[in-house]
């Protein structure tokens, strides 16, 4: 038990202004891996509650609450008697001792904090897999809320050294709250596992969207790039940097919104100034691939390039500098690229006044929200609420 206590001391006293100092940790940026559940961790040393398991569905083991957690009949209510106004009303010959007599009254304790366990859900089938773990679909005992079960293996993550990565994951992503962000519900762990309670996208990566359509039409690709504006304008108004934008991270909703994920690689920044090299080389902007300097520091600009590379990748159906690492990374820090010929003027004026060398030039999410390319295709038609 003493264990389990240090253990969650640990874990939640790590705080996001830990990371912000490490800014000499520069991740070497790799290709982008087509399909972002690569590197399955298999979970066979999960034990199982049943002997037989089906083939598409793969159960975790259920903790059973203890017998005498349930009380065995209705609790009794204790009866208050207050006094009656006129009790209370002081004379007119007295004079009242304390002009406020509520303020000795002890004030109501906070309701704790509710205590998650893996007893508390439903598993079901496997929803995808990353380097680390899996994540499942999931449903809460108790009220039937339906939502995603992120399963991290503690020594996946201390064997890939990412153990900061993941309580900067938590910690940013638990306090984000935006139709257009995957909500963090909250989170728990035991002596093997993480659990991250996480909202339930019914429609999957939009990654696989675009690999089946090939490509987005205009009107499509319009609105959710419009919808990312919004949602990144909310991140950075939190001083948050995503830093890895890419169809791979954006989940889709049951009514077709999108939702950012994956805030692996966020980071908290209140000066809105980093040094650290991470992300997916296609999406990398060029002040984020030049060899490190002590003065090349880059700012929550880095998500503009990204969503220019997202709008090109919408409607072209591939990054606008996708080749060999090397070629990669000259033609980003060129900025080489050609649009074809069948995108259409106003989309191509809002890929190019995004993808700008130089980070102060590129157009704001506000300029983004009223370009011509989305107004035209996200305007609200008259009569429209």
């Amino acid at each position: 038990m003493a264990d389990i206590q240090n253990l969650e001391q640990r874990f939640e006293g790590i705080s996001v202004q830990d990371e912000n100092l490490d800014v000499n940790t520069a991740v070497a940026a790799q290709h982008k891996q087509k399909g972002s559940l690569s590197h399955a961790i298999s979970l066979t040393n999960l034990p199982s509650n049943t002997s037989t398991t089906q083939p598409n569905r793969l159960k975790l083991p259920l903790q059973k609450l203890p017998a005498n957690s349930q009380p065995k009949g209705p609790t009794p209510l204790t009866k208050i008697t207050l006094p009656s106004q006129a009790a209370q009303r002081p004379s007119s010959d007295s004079r009242p001792s304390d002009p406020d007599p509520i303020a000795h009254l002890p004030s109501e304790p906070k309701p704790k904090p509710k205590q998650w366990h893996l007893g508390l859900f439903e598993i079901g089938k496997p929803l995808g897999k990353g380097k680390f773990g899996r994540v499942y679909l999931a449903r809460e005992r108790a009220t039937g809320f339906v939502c995603a079960l992120k399963v991290l293996h503690k020594s996946e993550l201390a064997a890939g050294k990412v153990e900061k990565q993941v309580r900067r994951e938590i910690e940013i992503q638990s306090n984000l709250a935006h139709p257009g962000l995957l909500r963090l519900y909250g989170h728990f762990h035991d002596s093997k596992r993480i659990f991250l309670i996480l909202e339930f996208a019914g429609k999957g990566e939009l990654y696989k969207h675009l690999r089946k359509a090939q490509r987005f039409s205009e009107p499509v690709a319009a609105q959710y790039i419009a919808q990312m504006a919004s949602a990144l304008k909310y991140l950075h108004k939190k001083h948050v940097i995503h830093r890895d934008i890419k169809p791979e991270n954006i989940l889709v909703g049951i009514h077709g919104e999108i939702k950012i994920s994956d805030f692996g690689w966020s980071v908290h920044a209140p000066n809105n100034r980093r040094n650290t090299m991470c992300g997916t080389l296609d999406y990398l902007p060029p002040e984020m691939i030049k060899p490190s300097r002590e003065d090349s520091f880059y700012s929550e600009k880095v998500d503009l390039w990204s969503l220019g590379v997202l709008t090109y990748e919408f409607l072209c159906g591939e990054a606008p500098f996708e080749d060999s690492m090397v070629m990669t990374q000259r033609r980003i820090a060129r900025c080489e690229m050609t649009v074809p010929s069948f995108v259409s003027s106003e989309a191509r004026d809002l890929i190019k006044r995004l993808l700008v060398l130089d980070p102060e030039k590129r157009l704001t999410l506000e300029e983004v929200e009223v370009h011509p390319w989305i107004l035209r295709h996200c305007a609200k038609k008259e009569g429209e609420k």
